[in-house]
């Protein structure tokens, strides 16, 4: 489902696609690919943005708005790994703590 995020995604990416690049994945490698794609060529460099785009609504189809992690070349992990016998979507057992 494509949400208004998604919607104002696609129209960075028409303008200028290493900002959509950007904006999904931070400061990475697929940045610099991005770049390199749009100065070679402003057709390659959409075709990677849009991938990219696409790769971010699957993710978030797969596991909810905002639980999974870019980890690069277009591959998300969840945030949350499932338990056994746990609900599901529960965060690990030491998050944000120290042990002793």
């Amino acid at each position: 489902m494509v949400k208004g995020s998604d919607v104002l995604l696609i129209l960075v990416a028409i303008i200028f696609p290493p900002a959509a690049a950007a904006f999904i994945t931070g400061c990475s490698c697929d940045l610099l690919i991005n770049i390199c794609l749009t100065i070679l060529g402003y057709i390659p460099g959409h075709i990677h943005a849009f991938w990219l785009i696409y790769k971010k609504m699957q993710a978030e189809e797969r596991y909810g708005r905002g639980g999974f992690n870019y980890v690069g070349n277009g591959q998300y992990e969840p945030l949350y790994t499932q338990q056994p016998g746990a609900g599901g979507g529960v965060p690990p057992v030491n998050y944000g703590a120290t042990t002793n």
